[in-house]
């Protein structure tokens, strides 16, 4: 699934989490759904905490995520020991 082709999923508006993108008709952001998987939850996990989302609505949130990062290029910052083996 593609979430730049299903835009009824995710949406922004600047008056709902100050713009921040969210599953559409909830003020559930992206941002928290990513955060949650993030931290181990899984999707059933999140379907319990939040039983007016569906599946769909979490993969439409991590494939906007993925489109985004994708679009922008996002530099990851090098950590200050990447040269030093790791143990």
């Amino acid at each position: 699934m593609d979430s730049m082709s299903e835009p009824s999923r995710i949406h922004a508006d600047p008056r709902v989490l100050c713009g921040k993108p969210v599953v559409r008709g909830t003020r559930i952001s992206v941002e928290l759904l990513l955060r949650k998987l993030s931290e181990g939850a899984t999707v059933n996990d999140l379907l319990d905490a939040y039983p007016h989302l569906t599946a769909d609505d979490i993969r439409a949130a991590v494939a906007f995520a993925a489109d985004v990062v994708a679009d922008d290029g996002i530099a990851v910052a090098e950590s200050r020991d990447s040269g030093k083996a790791r143990r």
